[in-house]
């Protein structure tokens, strides 16, 4: 009998459910554990499309004519972050659209790239390498990123994941956004299964993974997350 692969590889995404020799595409993704169901509703999900194929999901902030594409699973965990977004342009406009969190290691490779990408789409990044100065205590330029952005990035890497056991900067970055719904984690070059032997508090956080699509194109879809003027 074929072994479902969610405990293993989590279904975070139509097309894990899809590939598992088990489930073969009825599984769906919820919150921080699995589930079965036939069907899949979200008021945050609106299909273009029939067959359950991830290009004919489309979130209620997606532009119209947009080219970015999202699973169901990807529209239910993000249409919360959305809702956080909304909340603090409206209350709060002179905020950051969002902050970057990373390990030290990863700041002048996949958290530099990420950074980029952001900026040349138009968002306004808090990031470690341009916006600690010289002389500033570390701990209070995070403090006032934090304080200045409607939410966080979590970029979960090997080098990430090698420091979240420790009391570091990660812990108290995590610790805030954890607080409420304003943390999107982006996995890169590990697995939420490796991140949930760490932490299994920000493992039940789904979120995005370099493994399923390109960090471009999670860029795009974080882009498109935090645009308000279009959409608002």
């Amino acid at each position: 009998m074929a072994q479902c692969t969610a405990p293993s590889r989590g279904h975070r995404s139509s097309a894990a459910a899809a590939n598992c020799p088990a489930c073969g595409g009825r599984a769906r993704y919820y919150g921080s554990g699995y589930g079965y169901s036939s069907g899949y509703r979200s008021s945050g999900i609106s299909y273009s499309g029939g067959g359950g194929s991830s290009s004919g999901v489309r979130p209620r902030w997606s532009k119209p004519g947009s080219g970015v594409s999202y699973t169901a699973a990807q529209v239910l965990s993000l249409t919360p972050i959305r809702d956080t977004i909304e909340a603090k342009a409206a209350t709060q406009p002179d905020l950051r659209d969002c902050f970057l969190c990373h390990a030290w290691d990863d700041r002048q490779g996949m958290a530099k790239q990420l950074h980029e990408l952001l900026e040349a789409a138009g968002v306004k990044v808090w990031f470690s390498e341009k916006d600690l100065g010289l002389g500033v205590p570390m701990m209070r330029a995070i403090d006032k990123g934090l304080a200045n952005s409607r939410i966080g990035l979590v970029l979960v890497t090997p080098a990430f994941l090698a420091k979240l056991g420790k009391e570091s900067v990660s812990e108290k970055e995590l610790s805030a956004l954890l607080a409420g719904n304003q943390l999107v984690p982006i996995v890169h070059g590990t697995t939420y299964t490796a991140l949930r032997e760490v932490s299994p508090l920000l493992a039940s956080r789904s979120g995005l993974d370099t493994a399923e699509e390109s960090i471009s194109e999670i860029a795009g879809k974080i882009a498109e997350l935090v645009a308000i003027t279009a959409t608002a």
